[in-house]
């Protein structure tokens, strides 16, 4: 718990800096939106991934396999998600898997509150599924690991 905790806060720290230094200092471009609500909506999004992670990790016996689920799961949802390409262009069948995606709903949101400054009244829907997902994730992670430790 001690490393997610300490990763998690790196990640935090790390895209504070990177819009102040990069985003508003480097490059000149002007933030819409909040920057408190996006870090906010940043470590709800850590929590589901982290859940993700590890969720994969309670199905994996080794580290191997763990590697292995990894670029299985995690990188077509990471391509997918609505960073590297629109939603919009993607078949109803993907777009409709891809509303699975803790990432998914973070880029939307992300997108609203840093680009067109979209507040809390117009970005709670991805704020609730990023939440209801990351608990999804958790949940099956962890009754998984009870399970495993049961039967240990």
């Amino acid at each position: 718990a001690a490393k997610v905790w300490a990763n998690g806060l790196v990640v935090l720290a790390v895209a504070a800096a990177s819009l102040a230094i990069v985003v508003h200092g480097a490059l000149a471009m002007p933030i819409a939106g909040s920057v408190s609500l996006f870090l906010q909506a940043d470590a709800l999004n850590l929590f589901s991934t982290t859940a993700l992670g590890i969720m994969l990790s309670t199905i994996a016996r080794t580290i191997p396999q763990f590697a292995l689920l990894i670029i299985l799961v995690v990188v077509p949802l990471q391509m997918l998600s609505g960073r590297n390409a629109q939603n919009q262009s993607m078949t109803h069948s993907v777009h409709t898997v891809m509303l699975a995606a803790p990432t998914t709903h973070f880029v939307s949101l992300a997108q609203a509150g840093l680009f067109r400054g979209a507040g809390l009244d117009v970005v709670w829907p991805q704020l609730l599924a990023n939440l209801g997902i990351g608990a999804a994730f958790f949940a099956v992670a962890l009754a998984r690991f009870r399970r495993t430790v049961a039967l240990s």
